[in-house]
């Protein structure tokens, strides 16, 4: 097994005798997108600003690509490439002067090829040589992920990447995400937006009051979901004749809240044409049958509960 490009193990950190992060532990492998998923003030810019140094943890171990933070701090974070807060330009110089300027201050040189390289990937090519005081927040957002990029990082960190973007400049960052991460770049991303994350993240870990309630993983769900259905939302009239008959044939059913007649019933899919058929006999009508899968947002929702915390 190849090494985790991230590492924490136990993360603690207090302010007094207060204990904002409580012993966390996650990995986040090559080519991996991992998402930190919870409220405000749940811990995940803290989190985030311990990996980097921003902020001093209060004990656990964090290593980059096998390099202790506390040991080897220059050698582990020249591999990582961060937007911690909204990215900060120098408003009355261009998009390429403020990346030559970053880019000058690197500990490796960066040749002219890579600075255009880069604007190229993140589609700034038209707008590189106007002040940055005239982008909007999204070519803000575009050129700060290029500053990040400019020296080839290893491990990308992004804290609330999407926050104050439309539709459309959520949609592009995703899949600029998507494409770094294909070509072996690894993502950690927080947000708490539960549906962007759904999209983007190939993982995600729950964090509430400073502890990781759940780590789940979509693409192991996702093919779970797609192979293994087991429920179903169906539409069945008369109402009363279809609990019945559901009941009597021992099928695990219940009534959705929101439409009358409408089933939600575990079943096996390979069953489901000979159930169809049961039901017809017995001169109930099926106007509508789907294969029902939770989104995150009903996992989410789930796990929180059952915890006791919400997104409030």
């Amino acid at each position: 097994m190849t090494q985790p490009v991230l590492e924490i193990n136990h993360l603690v950190k207090t302010i007094g005798s207060k204990p904002i992060i409580k012993d966390i532990s996650f990995s986040v492998n090559e080519g991996e997108i991992f998402g930190l998923l919870g409220p405000n003030g749940a811990g995940k810019t803290t989190i985030i600003r311990s990996i980097v140094k921003l902020i001093s943890k209060t004990s656990g171990d964090i290593t980059i690509l096998g390099k202790n933070i506390d040991n080897f701090y220059t050698e582990a974070i020249q591999h990582v490439g961060a937007i911690v807060e909204n990215p900060e330009f120098y408003p009355y110089m261009t998009g390429l002067q403020n990346l030559k300027t970053f880019a000058s201050m690197s500990r490796t040189k960066i040749s002219n090829e890579r600075i255009h390289e880069i604007i190229q990937l993140v589609h700034l090519d038209k707008a590189i040589n106007n002040k940055v005081k005239t982008y909007s927040l999204g070519m803000r957002q575009r050129l700060g992920v290029a500053q990040a990029l400019i020296h080839n990082p290893k491990l990308l960190i992004f804290d609330e990447p999407t926050n104050g973007l439309d539709p459309e400049g959520m949609k592009e960052f995703r899949l600029q995400m998507k494409t770094l991460a294909s070509q072996g770049v690894s993502i950690l991303v927080s947000s708490h937006l539960l549906t962007e994350m759904e999209l983007l993240c190939d993982r995600f870990a729950i964090i509430e009051r400073g502890e990781l309630t759940h780590i789940a993983d979509m693409k192991v769900e996702n093919a779970t979901e797609n192979e293994l259905i087991h429920t179903f939302r169906m539409h069945l009239e008369p109402l009363e004749l279809s609990k019945q008959l559901l009941t009597d044939w021992n099928i695990d059913y219940i009534l959705d809240d929101n439409a009358a007649a409408h089933f939600f019933i575990k079943y096996i899919p390979s069953d489901i044409p000979e159930l169809v058929k049961k039901l017809a006999s017995e001169d109930i009508s099926i106007f509508t049958i789907e294969a029902h899968t939770k989104t995150l947002e009903d996992r989410f929702l789930e796990i929180t509960k059952s915890n006791g915390g919400s997104m409030a």
